[in-house]
């Protein structure tokens, strides 16, 4: 038997407390110093998780208050952000507006100048 084909059988075994049923397994596990190993720590990390699902946390005083006014600072931040972006960009546009019109315009009153001239 080979590591390798024990590794979720261990956390199997970890889990359910039980001993392995295969007598080759069993044994190889009582001989491999690796095996024992990993399914010690998957032993400990159950009974980690088993302390934290019945341990309660109680927040500080004022945490989710600090929390809400925080999100909400970042929100206004944000939307400010938002309108400040949307100004710049409708100043550029109206200025690449006023820019085209009156490059337009010049174009008109130079085509007019022309056909005056001509006539």
């Amino acid at each position: 038997m080979r590591c390798e084909q024990l590794t979720e059988h261990l956390a199997a075994v970890a889990a359910d407390g039980a001993e392995l049923s295969d007598e080759a397994a069993q044994a190889h596990v009582e001989s491999c110093l690796r095996c024992q190993a990993e399914l010690a720590q998957y032993r400990k990390l159950l009974k980690a998780l088993r302390t934290l699902r019945t341990e309660v946390l109680v927040p500080a005083p004022g945490l989710v208050t600090d929390i809400l006014t925080n999100i909400e600072a970042r929100g206004e931040r944000s939307a400010m952000r938002s309108v400040i972006k949307g100004r710049k960009l409708a100043y550029v546009g109206g200025v690449t507006l006023a820019a085209t019109a009156g490059g337009a315009a010049a174009l008109l009153v130079l085509s007019r100048r022309k056909l005056r001239a001509a006539s």
